[in-house]
């Protein structure tokens, strides 16, 4: 099963719904809609349905998927009693990101895209602590953009670039996993663009604590979230990127130093995943701007896509939207400046 989350007007404001998606029928089903519909249809009364249907299918993606199977259950009871009477065109509806994630983490996995970078940034070769322990990083849940949604262009950075990832979607609790155990709370795969400020990020990580600015100005999830029982086989899925209609880059999701279910395992390890977390494969080879000598400019249209997924695809505004304070350098302390660290 597909699904995402769209925004629909109401007289109470905007509301966003829970759908399931049929891109072959080219529309959405709001699931509470068709649940209320089918539940009168079964002797409910108008308001029992309704509440029965608010707690199904909540505005939240990840409060739904903490249901465990009996959100899926009720999602696809809806969809075939009465989806008909509930879809929408799918051309017609108005994105938000697909999950709204408890916590965003974002991995580093596939070694060619490791190599490739570092060799453009004249950072030496990859850490080997990454082939030792899955690396990654949390970043800001409070940027995050679904399909279509406009992308503002950050004023600090000259150079804003995409990067093509596989969204790792959980869907129960679990602490101290083994990767079996893992991979039976992978809920499904969305895609993930990681937008990163690549002449923002090499000073930043200099600092030693992590991706701040270079990162969290907007991470784009979507279009919709595809549940693992619809992927054959995560090694065989490929990937391509497309600038303003022109392809840019066309790759696999082969080669991963850790797999999904290893990478979610370790994420577990003195921690807990949560229902609706998203943990980033890790960018795909060739997968960013820089790899390929290519540079976004505000305006761009970046489509990203995902065979067995779908296509997640944002405009950058085109205007850099420019805050109104930046911080100034204050004296350094402690002698003669060290050099700057290239980016990781």
């Amino acid at each position: 099963m597909k699904l995402g989350r769209i925004s629909r007007s109401s007289p109470d404001g905007d509301q966003i719904r829970l759908v399931a998606v049929e891109p072959e029928r080219e529309r959405v089903i709001d699931l509470a809609q068709a649940y209320r519909i089918a539940r009168q249809g079964t002797s409910a009364s108008a308001a029992a349905a309704r509440r029965l249907a608010a707690a199904y299918f909540p505005s939240s993606m990840a409060a739904a998927i903490a249901a465990g199977p009996a959100f899926l259950d009720a999602a696809q009871w809806a969809v075939d009693r009465a989806g008909d009477d509930a879809s929408l065109p799918l051309d017609d509806v108005d994105w938000v990101a697909a999950v709204d994630s408890p916590v965003i983490r974002d991995g580093l996995t596939f070694p060619l895209h490791m190599q490739q970078f570092h060799e453009k940034v004249g950072g030496g070769l990859p850490n080997p602590q990454l082939f030792k322990t899955p690396g990654y990083f949390k970043g800001s849940t409070g940027v995050s953009y679904g399909h279509d949604q406009e992308v503002p262009y950050p004023g600090f950075s000259e150079f804003v670039d995409y990067e093509l990832e596989i969204g790792l979607i959980v869907g129960a609790h679990g602490s101290n996993l083994t990767p079996d155990e893992a991979q039976e709370r992978l809920f499904g795969l969305t895609i993930f663009n990681d937008f990163s400020a690549r002449d923002v990020q090499g000073p930043e990580m200099g600092m030693g604590m992590g991706p701040q600015k270079c990162k969290d100005f907007a991470y784009g999830i979507g279009p919709w979230i595809t549940t693992m029982d619809e992927i054959a086989d995560f090694d065989a899925l490929t990937g391509s990127v497309r600038v303003n209609g022109e392809e840019w880059t066309s790759t696999k999701a082969e080669g991963m130093i850790y797999t999904p279910a290893e990478l979610l395992a370790y994420v577990s390890i003195g921690d807990v995943l949560q229902p609706g977390d998203l943990i980033g494969s890790g960018t795909l080879p060739n997968g960013s701007a820089l790899e390929i000598d290519k540079k976004l400019r505000p305006g761009d249209v970046v489509e990203l896509e995902i065979s067995g997924v779908g296509v997640l695809r944002n405009r950058l505004s085109a205007e850099p939207v420019v805050a109104p304070w930046w911080p100034q350098p204050r004296p350094y302390p402690f002698g003669a400046e060290q050099p700057e660290e290239t980016a990781r």
